[in-house]
């Protein structure tokens, strides 16, 4: 069961994923208030027909369906719909399960009760984010590592490597600054937003991701590649380094 989206005038189609009526209700009513065009499905089943069936910007996931748990819906799309915005709903507060959301592929998460003003907030800075146009820029050369920045690209000996959106921004925004140290702070604001109001967990969870999709590229391959390293900063943020070593 679903209530249906409302016109297209609206500039954002939101899926709601809630079992439960009274935060269902608010969530709906509050998202059309702000011109957002909700569609409020209470299964996670139901979560992923409606996702197949029509394009949607944004997934309001509560984790505590009926029926399947919200993470693996959560993994489902994300492996579906590399751009959509991801954001967990939930009463689960411990690290872990911050964590876990992320890995599962959620750009942001809020623990019930949650604020619908801080909500609404955490869309406006993720869009805008999203709606900004990027320039042209040369593709940057990183030994047999590519990062076409304009085109939103990653390729290693001219295989393109499947990257989240925010894993790409994270790697663009070091391969931009290649050799230099980008403090955590730096990192959060560009790949996130300057009042970001989430986990700062966020970025290791991302670069993690990153990380692994790099060095499964290279096991895919076969063969020695030079590939930047991607150093930790202890206390500090990352470094991209200048001069990659061969990698058997």
């Amino acid at each position: 069961m679903r209530t249906p989206a409302a016109p297209d005038r609206y500039r954002h189609r939101v899926l709601v994923v809630e079992d439960d009526d009274t935060i269902g209700r608010h969530l709906e009513a509050g998202l059309r208030g702000h011109d957002y065009a909700p569609t409020w499905c209470r299964t996670g089943a139901g979560a992923l027909t409606e996702a197949a069936r029509a394009p949607y910007d944004v997934l309001l996931l509560d984790l505590g369906l009926p029926d399947m748990d919200g993470l693996d819906v959560a993994r489902d799309l994300r492996g579906r719909l590399p751009d959509l915005l991801i954001v967990v709903l939930t009463a689960r507060t411990e690290d872990i399960d911050v964590i876990a959301g992320l890995d599962a592929g959620a750009d942001d998460y809020l623990v019930k009760p949650f604020s619908m003003t801080v909500l609404l907030a955490r869309l406006r800075a993720h869009l805008r984010r999203q709606a900004v146009a990027a320039p042209v820029r040369e593709p940057v050369r990183l030994g047999d590592l590519v990062v076409d920045l304009s085109a939103r690209r990653c390729a290693l000996h001219g295989v393109e490597i499947p990257l989240r959106a925010k894993e790409f921004d994270l790697l663009a925004v070091l391969a931009e600054r290649v050799g230099e140290a980008v403090s955590r702070e730096t990192l959060m604001a560009e790949v996130w937003d300057e009042n970001w109001f989430g986990p700062t967990k966020t970025l290791d969870v991302t670069m993690a991701g990153l990380r692994r999709r790099l060095t499964e590229a290279v096991q895919a391959g076969g063969g020695p590649v030079h590939l930047p390293e991607i150093t930790t900063l202890r206390g500090h943020g990352y470094r991209l380094e200048r001069q990659p070593d061969p990698v058997d």
